[in-house]
């Protein structure tokens, strides 16, 4: 039997190095017994560690996709992950395929841990909460979070990234993340006893929420899966969400009770049985999966995945470039200015907002940071490539009249291959799978504009594009 002790929870580098030495010497995963330095002691384990059998002359290679799902695992706090992914690389080693085969329990289970890791990690961007300690030049930034893995060291990063220009320290129970404006340390976990109190911008949180809750969009059981009760007792937001809640549902019944009396004809289109959805399609769990994409590095800065929104009816598809700083906080589409300028220019087309479909080319920020403020950086072509997998899984549930693309990177996203604005904007075009498309200029592109009178200009024309959806929003609604 070999008794296997690793210096830390999240020692990767040192699970490999064993790892690689006893499946060179086929030693069986039945055989071996993983300890953490300073855990708790096995039974019938010897008073030291085994000693790692000589490597040798052998060598064997794993795939790269194993290593990372390795990597991701092994922060699990599933107490028997060492032992499981030694057993997948074990069998690796005879059938370098496996890792492909998703079936497989062993895959599927270290799969699993993986997304669970990347989940949590997602979480801890979206919910940390810094409080201010100390004022102006003495200022520090302290939060408080518990992590479901042992996910500190691979979160941290983001933060320093976010955050650059503030020393702040992120307490945990498990490890302390710290950042002093330079370089990233780490120390031992502590007690939630040490987390700080309220500070004089938690205000300033609860306003900002309340200025994005949209009461329209209201989903509570989407809210609360996207953002758990647990989390809630560390947020600065969640004295009033749910009087929010409250609100927007007094409010909806309020706009029930003053509905016009007259039955109104059902307005949703009836589909053609070529365009009928799966029962595998399905918004929600499109946006769950879009939640946890790695397909490129954007996820790594931006704070969350900003999937689009709307009625599964919708008739209308509207496509942007990618969220804004605004929406990239608040996880909603066309919240910030260019949403504001959308709404507008939507109700004077004539087009009914509530039941369009609004969705992104590429669904995470991309920003350079300037100290506080992150500035917007245009998508590049493997990044919208990369993206357009769920931009055809919406339009395959949507199944819209139309598409309209706004800007290049829409239109890129739109036609697979980058299309020049000013040749077809305007006009309906016919696409490979049967729908049509409209393109136009994004919402931002005017509110970058110098020169009023051009901006009054560009302005019309861009209502006047919207104008061509509106009518056949109209032409849907009467066949309705």
């Amino acid at each position: 039997m070999q008794y296997i002790t690793l210096d830390t929870e999240t020692d990767f580098d040192g699970w490999r190095k064993a790892a690689r030495a006893l499946v060179l010497h086929q030693v069986k995963p039945a055989d071996i017994t993983w300890a953490v330095q300073g855990g708790e002691a096995e039974l019938f384990a010897p008073p030291s560690p085994s000693r790692l059998p000589e490597a040798g002359n052998g060598t064997f290679n794993v795939s790269a996709k194993f290593v990372e799902l390795a990597k991701a695992a092994i922060l699990h706090r599933d107490g028997e992950r060492f032992s499981i992914l030694y057993r997948l690389l074990f069998r690796l080693k005879g059938n370098h395929d496996l890792i492909e085969v998703a079936t497989d329990a062993d895959v599927a289970q270290v799969t699993a841990m993986a997304k669970a890791v990347y989940r949590d990690e997602h979480k801890m961007h979206a919910f940390v909460r810094f409080r201010e300690i100390g004022r102006e030049r003495e200022a520090h930034y302290v939060a408080w979070f518990e992590p479901e893995h042992h996910i500190v060291e691979l979160a941290a990063p983001f933060f320093a990234k976010r955050f650059a220009d503030m020393p702040w320290s992120i307490l945990t129970p498990d490890l302390c993340a710290h950042w002093d404006g330079h370089a990233l340390s780490f120390t031992s976990g502590v007690s939630k006893r040490e987390a700080p109190g309220e500070d004089r911008l938690e205000e300033t949180w609860r306003r900002y929420y309340a200025s994005i809750f949209n009461p329209a969009r209201l989903k509570v059981k989407a809210m609360q899966a996207e953002m758990p009760k647990k989390y809630w007792r560390n947020l600065p937001e969640a004295s009033i969400i749910k009087p929010l809640i409250e609100d927007a549902e007094r409010m909806t019944g309020a706009m029930i009770a003053n509905a016009a009396t007259d039955p109104h004809k059902p307005q949703k289109r009836p589909e053609a049985p070529m365009k009928r959805k799966s029962a595998t399609d399905d918004l929600e769990a499109l946006r769950e999966e879009a939640a946890h994409c790695r397909a490129c590095p954007l996820y790594k800065d931006a704070t969350q995945t900003v999937f689009g929104e709307g009625p599964k009816s919708a008739n209308i598809m509207l496509v942007g470039e990618q969220p804004g700083d605004k929406e990239d906080l608040a996880g909603h589409p066309f919240v910030g200015p260019a949403g504001q300028m959308l709404d507008r220019a939507l109700a004077e087309a004539g087009v009914d907002r509530k039941k369009v479909y609004v969705t992104n080319a590429v669904k995470h920020f991309k920003f350079v940071p300037r100290g506080k403020i992150r500035l917007h950086q245009k998508p590049n072509t493997p990044e919208i490539k990369a993206c357009r997998q769920w931009y055809e899984r919406e339009v395959s549930v949507i199944q819209p009249d139309l598409i309209v693309a706004m800007g290049a990177t829409a239109a890129q996203s739109v036609f697979g291959k980058i299309t020049p604005i000013g040749k077809t904007r305007g006009r309906l075009i016919d696409l490979p799978d049967g729908h049509k498309a409209l393109v136009t200029v994004h919402p931002s592109y005017l509110l970058r504009l110098p020169d009023p009178e051009a901006k009054v200009l560009e302005y019309q024309r861009f209502v006047e594009d919207l104008k061509i959806a509106a009518s056949l929003q109209k032409k849907a609604a009467r066949a309705a």
